[in-house]
């Protein structure tokens, strides 16, 4: 039907070369479903410069997650998280005015708030969602061939809410608690509501205790910020201060290895600081550090390999099976867990896997996660939040929120697998 072209990646497992069968999708096969993303972009476009009721008023036009004619649970709101997956396809000419609006947005709201809330409510604002910053300020700087002045003064407001809001040690920012580590956290001290900071509302990672842990994928993106700070040091020719931040980040890297590296596994866990183990969880946060940059060679080798517990028929799967299958204390659902696939972390696995050299199992990968989602686009005309990646026919397992079709984040990373890919597959290399 799609006139694929057959080829053979290698999947590394336990040292042993074994070879499964992948189809190349062609241009001509995702056109269709990238003129639908293309005339999507408008859907999800809002303008909202003043506070009206709970929805807070923003200086530039910005993007919300999803949209679907007449459904009830609607997006009116700017999230903060989302939003930097949402502009990774959108960082051209014709884009641009949007896309650093949505970062000033983001901006304004720490001015307002000493917080960049979950989204853009005022019921939002006693918590964040994990922090992309940086990286979004790097990304558009890069992209827009923007000067060092532009730079430095973002930076300068991605330390404050470093200092803030994630290194903070008391109420309203109590995140630091152990060993110079953070956790996720809500100002009303209640762990679902923290739960939710991580984005991953709801999964089987916190056992319904958020507050008790120290996320991976967050304090992988604090390294990822320090690293960043320190980059930008070096930059303005600050070597005093980039070294400061290269030895902040190199700690955090010790301390993780300590706490959170399972070396029998070659994963990173989350840590109960409380109970003083890991979460016996095996999760795709174990992955944000090697996107990051804060894995070694050697580390990264064993991580690849340990990608069978996650890799399915559609592409990754968000937690591995439990023998007795994942599920919440409560039977809370856990949308963010087995079946389940997201287009974000395929998109941080994916450059984690180009960025230590390891571009066929990135290319298998993002195959698998392009036919999943063009599939479920020729069979029903939309695009997901998620999808069931071990049986992609099926519906994904719902979560706590009705599920959301037409999604931003989705949408882009499939835009942006395509141009990698398909378009021009020779370029999609990333180096450290």
């Amino acid at each position: 039907m799609f006139g694929f072209r057959k080829t053979k990646n290698r999947l590394r497992k336990g040292g042993q070369g074994l070879f499964v069968k992948t189809k190349n999708l062609t241009p001509e096969d995702v056109a269709e479903a990238r003129r639908y993303i293309v005339k999507f972009w408008p859907r999800l476009t809002r303008s909202h410069p003043k506070d009206d009721d709970s929805l807070l008023g923003l200086p530039e036009p910005y993007l919300v997650p999803a949209f679907e004619e007449g459904h009830e649970f609607d997006f009116n709101e700017l999230y903060y998280w989302d939003s930097y997956f949402m502009v990774q396809s959108l960082m051209d000419d014709d884009h641009r005015k949007l896309v650093t609006g949505i970062l000033e947005d983001l901006l304004s709201l720490f001015k307002q708030f000493k917080v960049i809330p979950n989204a853009s409510r005022t019921y939002l604002t006693g918590r964040s969602q994990p922090p992309f910053l940086t990286s979004f300020i790097f990304d558009v700087y890069q992209a827009y061939d923007l000067d060092e002045k532009w730079l430095h003064s973002r930076i300068a407001i991605a330390k404050e809410e470093y200092e803030t809001v994630w290194m903070g040690t008391t109420k309203p920012n109590a995140r630091q608690v152990y060993r110079t580590l953070s956790r996720y956290f809500d100002i009303n001290y209640i762990n679902d509501l923290a739960e939710a900071e991580s984005g991953w509302d709801l999964t089987p990672r916190f056992n319904r205790k958020a507050l008790n842990y120290l996320p991976v994928d967050l304090n992988a993106l604090l390294y990822k910020y320090e690293s960043d700070f320190a980059k930008a040091a070096r930059l303005a020719g600050n070597t005093r201060e980039a070294v400061r931040w290269e030895h902040t980040a190199k700690l955090r890297s010790i301390t993780m290895n300590e706490l959170m590296w399972d070396e029998s596994r070659g994963m990173y866990y989350d840590y109960d600081y409380v109970k003083k183990k890991r979460s016996g969880v095996s999760s795709l946060a174990s992955f944000y550090p090697m996107w990051a940059g804060m894995v070694t060679d050697k580390q990264a080798k064993k991580m690849v390999n340990a990608l069978r517990r996650f890799e399915q028929k559609g592409g990754l799967s968000t937690t591995d099976s439990l023998p007795l299958g994942q599920f919440v204390v409560g039977s809370v659902p856990t949308q963010w867990a087995y079946p389940n696939g997201w287009a974000p972390l395929h998109f941080l696995v994916v450059r984690g896997l180009q960025r230590y050299g390891y571009h066929q199992d990135a290319a298998r990968i993002a195959g698998k996660w392009l036919k999943t989602n063009l599939d479920w686009f020729n069979e029903h005309g939309v695009f997901i939040e998620k999808y069931n990646v071990v049986s992609p026919e099926k519906p994904p397992n719902k979560g706590v929120y009705p599920s959301q079709t037409g999604f931003g984040w989705t949408n882009s990373v499939f835009e942006v697998f395509c141009r990698e890919f398909i378009d021009s597959p020779g370029s999609a290399i990333i180096t450290p």
